[in-house]
């Protein structure tokens, strides 16, 4: 068991240390943006959409995860085999059953995302919940659940919101009419200034080209191995592998296209999806399933 508290107490550690590095690297980018064109807008732009992403992320990040996905609160009623399988598991797991939500779509796929094991949410596609038996959905839960334990969902919600903030910025930047050179106020700076000037726009254009790569370099670092682990971890709660083990063969199948997924919280699914995009699949925050596959069929 001391991996696992070990594991727990890491995410938080990076959680904290994610959030005090994306809040300097915002700030940063954006004191370097206003030094490169000579505009006062950029940093305190920066400042104020650091500390507000900085807050929203760790307070309302579940919250802003669930409608950028078009997710919608499930009810026991109509989604009784969902409810179960989530209340029984989370008794097992010795946590607050999360609240529940669907996406509908007929793709196969599932998410988990909150704070906390006592802020947390689960959602599922329609069309999971519709091509899984009740075993494989135990299975997806249990990982699910496994990431809200080891606050995995903390750590993955906090990068997904804060790299959003990244790019809002960066468009923001783009799009701006500050980002333009006039040559007939040149005159009034120094050619020490200029030469310095000149040194940080070449720097500023890097960082408009280059933080969204870097941005999500960061966030698949993190996620693949945080797979494996609650691949682990739902085989340890249900006490089976073949429950998920088909229900990931049958998600690896699946090509139906998933129009709601948002690409900032791709990391979060229990599979990439966009899947089908070679360029996703190439910097995808998701191991191959067929490894996952693979180490779960020699436990």
């Amino acid at each position: 068991m001391a991996s696992f508290y070990q594991a727990v107490a890491d995410n938080k550690r990076r959680s904290f240390f994610i959030i005090v590095l994306f809040v300097c690297f915002i700030s940063a980018t954006g004191y370097i943006l206003s030094y490169s064109f000579d505009s006062q807008v950029f940093l305190p732009l920066a400042l104020t959409y650091s500390a507000i992403s900085a807050f929203s992320s760790y307070f309302l990040g579940d919250k802003i995860v669930l409608s950028l996905n078009q997710a919608v609160a499930a009810d026991k009623k109509n989604f009784f085999e969902f409810y179960t399988v989530t209340e029984n598991l989370a008794k097992a797991a010795a946590i607050p059953m999360p609240k529940i939500y669907v996406i509908d779509s007929p793709a196969m796929n599932a998410f988990a995302t909150g704070r906390s094991p006592q802020h947390a949410s689960i959602c599922a596609t329609t069309g999971l919940l519709r091509e899984l038996n009740r075993t494989e959905l135990e299975g997806v839960i249990g990982h699910e659940l496994s990431h809200i334990k080891n606050y995995d969902t903390l750590l993955m919600t906090v990068v997904s919101v804060l790299i959003g903030t990244i790019s809002a910025l960066i468009n923001f930047t783009n799009r701006s009419s500050f980002i333009s050179y006039k040559d007939d106020d040149d005159d009034k700076y120094s050619p020490h200034h200029r030469q310095h000037q000149g040194l940080f726009q070449i720097l500023g254009i890097f960082l408009l080209i280059f933080a969204p790569l870097i941005s999500r370099l960061i966030q698949l670092a993190i996620s693949r191995r945080r797979e494996f682990f609650a691949d682990a971890s739902s085989v340890s709660l249900t006490r089976q592998p073949s429950g998920l083990i088909g229900a990931l063969q049958k998600i690896d199948s699946d090509s139906t296209p998933f129009l709601q997924a948002s690409k900032a919280t791709d990391s979060l699914y229990i599979n990439n999806p966009f899947k089908g995009q070679k360029l996703a699949n190439l910097f995808s925050t998701h191991p191959p399933i067929s490894d996952r596959i693979a180490a779960l069929k020699k436990m």
